[in-house]
């Protein structure tokens, strides 16, 4: 498992093997159009922050700092899926990865909080919103 390290203030790829009983946070979320993710290439090429996706990255770190966390998992940057063997291994290790997380986070790229917090008509619509995001429809890792 290859997980990014957030512990000096920078997001980038842990430089050492993680022990297995490492805490870590996980990401839930749909993804974009694929030219917008961040790619295992992307960080290795230092081009991770010129796309749209990489503000699910820092969100996930942010949040993980929160909680008191300095690792984290995301798929679409922590495989490798050029490599079909880590590709196949990822995919049969991921319900334990997801399971053996000390938090998982979900990030919900088009959701925002409602403006007026005490008008129940707008907590309605924000709800009736959230129980209709797509990732609802694909979020099967929770």
């Amino acid at each position: 498992m290859r997980l990014l390290d957030c512990g000096d203030g920078k997001i980038q790829l842990a430089k050492a093997p993680v022990p297995d009983n490492l805490r870590y946070a996980i990401l839930s979320h749909t993804w974009g159009p694929d030219t917008e993710e961040v790619t295992f290439k992307d960080l290795i090429d230092g081009t991770e922050v010129d796309k749209t996706g990489y503000k699910k990255i820092r969100f996930c770190a942010a949040q993980a700092r929160r909680d008191g966390l300095r690792y984290f998992w995301v798929d679409t940057c922590c495989i490798d899926k050029a490599n079909n063997t880590e590709l196949s291994e990822a995919i049969n290790s991921m319900f334990r990865w997801y399971r053996n997380a000390a938090r998982c986070y979900v990030y919900l790229s088009d959701m925002s909080v409602p403006s007026h917090k005490n008008n129940q008509q707008s907590g309605l619509e924000w709800e009736s919103a959230f129980r209709a995001h797509r990732w609802f429809t694909r979020g099967w890792t929770l």
